[in-house]
């Protein structure tokens, strides 16, 4: 059955990858969502008009798009056209009362809580089944004792919540990094609105320290500073206003960029990535540095990257249902991913090309993503062929001779069908599982896939 080609064909329930003997050619990335939606948030708590540029069309933007012109604020255009203006309030958000879905959006949900605070209003805020699941009390506790009045409406810990705002008091507060790093992140860009100045002290250490590193940079573009002290306490003076800097351009996506790096890695070819590169504020740019110890060649400029995978390619099935995995050039590593934990389910299948165990650590964090990773990812290599080792904060993959035809399960996850869709350049054809829950953050990501591919024999 050959790959997708139409848009259509996402409605399928499954889609089949054939073998792909070899990934090359030029990526344009689509903007990356955790910077959309962190621009599209500070344009609405800005002063003036802001354009948003290379704007990512994607569920979760939706999610957040819906959730401002629901609010009141003044949005022009649509994700879907990659650019759009928002008029920005200078201030809180709009009062009234409001009841926001947000999907399974973490990238909405957890700003937004914080946002929500410093107006005055009632907010409910929900989701799906799964974002009712993911932790939130870090968060919620540590508005609290910034004088947040908000409360969990099922479950302590947990979404959906009811959010009275009255503004946002300030002071000290202390909380968790260890879970998730959207929780300072949203403290951090709700504070400049707060009464009084706002000092967070993380209580252990912070996963994801470049996603915070990128807020910063992006308070920084929109007139509000940080005063951070390692990465253990941060300021944010009250009586700071952020300024529209009139034109705000979003970098393509590095977790999506991933992909197409490991697909050239494995498979012998070469992919060019247009959008991220050295200069990128997104930890998961770092990526094709880890491919590089596994072997590939990489080069990196300001605004792209180029991978070269060692000669190679696909074997065959032969009929027998086993394909022979490309790329055993790939050596096998020891590696910590806790800056890049979406880049490091890319990595888990790269580990199937490779010719020994790949440890992969700094990921205990996967079990509160879309679904629970850790036990995704192995139940899904484990299908292929692949043994692993689940630890509380690692996994480890052991690569099988040859890959076994599977049918890979998603879990209504997005970076699930997108990295496993790479288990296609190991002879054997792989079925995925719900396709179209790739559009949380990339629509057209089997297109685009179907654009670099190469069948048939060398």
């Amino acid at each position: 059955m050959p790959a997708i080609k139409t848009l259509e064909a996402l409605t399928m329930e499954t889609l089949t990858l054939d073998p792909i003997r070899r990934i090359s050619g030029a990526v344009n990335l689509p903007g990356s969502k955790s910077l959309s939606n962190r621009v599209l948030l500070l344009a609405a708590l800005a002063r003036g008009t802001t354009r948003v540029e290379n704007l990512l069309d994607s569920d979760d933007v939706r999610v957040m798009v819906a959730a401002l012109r629901q609010l009141g604020l003044e949005v022009q255009g649509e994700p879907a056209a990659g650019s759009l203006e928002v008029q920005g309030r200078g201030g809180p958000l709009p009062g009234g009362a409001h009841e926001l879905f947000l999907g399974n959006a973490g990238t909405a949900m957890r700003p937004l809580t914080a946002a929500l605070t410093l107006g005055r209003g009632e907010y409910r805020l929900g989701g799906v089944p799964r974002m009712h699941e993911r932790p939130i009390g870090d968060l919620v506790q540590a508005l609290r004792a910034l004088g947040a009045d908000i409360q969990c409406l099922e479950t302590e810990g947990y979404p959906p919540l009811l959010i009275r705002g009255n503004g946002l008091e300030g002071g000290r507060v202390g909380i968790s990094g260890s879970t998730s790093s959207q929780f300072l992140t949203a403290l951090l860009m709700a504070a400049p609105y707060a009464r009084r100045d706002v000092v967070v002290r993380l209580t252990d250490r912070l996963v994801s320290r470049p996603y915070v590193a990128m807020t910063m940079a992006l308070m920084k573009r929109f007139g509000a500073r940080v005063e951070r002290r390692g990465w253990e306490r941060f300021k944010v003076p009250s009586g700071q206003v952020y300024e529209s800097p009139g034109r705000a351009h979003v970098e393509g996506d590095a977790s999506s960029a991933s992909y197409f790096l490991a697909g050239a890695a494995v498979s012998g070819g070469e992919v060019l990535v247009n959008g991220c590169g050295s200069e990128s504020l997104q930890g998961d740019a770092r990526f094709a540095r880890v491919l590089q110890r596994m072997g590939a060649r990489v080069e990196y400029r300001p605004t792209s990257i180029l991978v070269r995978g060692s000669s190679g390619g696909s074997g065959s099935s032969g009929g027998s249902g086993r394909g022979k995995p490309a790329g055993k050039a790939l050596r096998g590593l020891d590696v910590d991913m806790e800056a890049m934990p979406d880049a490091a389910m890319t990595l888990a299948v790269t580990a199937l090309f490779a010719s020994g165990p790949t440890t992969i650590r700094g990921i205990a964090n996967w079990r509160v993503k879309e679904t629970d990773r850790m036990a995704a990812v192995s139940a899904e290599l484990g299908k292929l062929g692949a043994a692993t080792e689940v630890g509380e904060n690692h996994l480890v993959v052991h690569p099988p001779p040859a890959l076994k035809r599977a049918s890979i399960a998603t879990y209504d996850d997005h970076r699930m069908a997108m990295a496993f869709s790479l288990a296609a350049c190991g002879g054997v054809p792989v079925q995925i599982e719900d396709p179209g829950c790739v559009a949380k953050t990339f629509p057209d990501y089997f297109q685009v896939l179907e654009g670099l591919v190469e069948r048939g024999a060398d």
